[in-house]
């Protein structure tokens, strides 16, 4: 078993917290693991519980049109979230909770070694604020910036917006998210994908092209 299904194993039977109780399906997250861009929300919902998969209800559907606003596809990053387990009616996660499912998602950092985060909703970016020993004052203020900030030893880029959870119900943030999609995130998701993939080619080296030749 490689590493990537061992972790997943692992989240499918988690009984870390409170939250495996209530759950009809842990959500580990789904999309590339090699794109060096990940979207990292909250938790997962109704729908997402249902399924197994982030993002699929009416916010995940605006997910989706962002990413796509952007020149890419949905498969082309990685989707996930803090907490892989529904809360109870859709609360905001506990403290608790967000430390218990942690080790999952920096496990998940460790191996997709992501150039780019996009950090969806408050409790979303202001753990991965604190992972990266970067100071969170709110969204209002934060929201559409970049950030470069250290995770295990991993440099990244973090760029926190609202969850589209919160844009559906506030046109008035539906417009800012889009804006930051349109101005910020776009251009850092491009700069990380072309990165991550320059990096495998240049990471081949003359012995595996002789390799690959020999197997011809």
């Amino acid at each position: 078993m490689s590493e990537w299904d061992s972790l997943v194993n692992s989240i499918l039977n988690c009984k870390r917290c409170r939250l495996s109780q209530y759950r009809r399906n842990p959500v580990p997250g789904e999309g590339n693991v090699n794109a060096g861009v990940m979207f990292i929300g909250e938790a997962p919902g109704e729908k997402e519980d249902e399924t197994g998969r982030p993002f699929v209800g009416a916010a995940g559907k605006l997910l989706t049109e962002l990413i796509e606003s952007t020149g890419f596809k949905r498969g082309d990053v990685y989707i996930t979230n803090i907490v892989k387990c529904r809360p109870p009616g859709n609360r905001d996660p506990e403290d608790d909770e967000i430390e218990s499912c942690l080790p999952y998602l920096l496990k998940q950092i460790e191996l997709i070694k992501p150039r780019l985060i996009v950090a969806l909703g408050r409790h979303a970016a202001r753990t991965l604020f604190r992972l990266g020993g970067l100071k969170w004052v709110n969204m209002s203020m934060m929201h559409g910036r970049s950030y470069n900030a250290v995770i295990n030893g991993l440099q990244v880029v973090i760029i926190p917006t609202f969850h589209p959870a919160a844009a559906l119900y506030n046109p008035g943030l539906k417009d800012e998210l889009r804006r930051d999609f349109e101005e910020v995130i776009k251009k850092h998701m491009s700069q990380a994908i072309k990165a991550s993939t320059g990096v495998k080619a240049r990471d081949k080296t003359i012995l595996d092209f002789l390799n690959d030749s020999s197997r011809r």
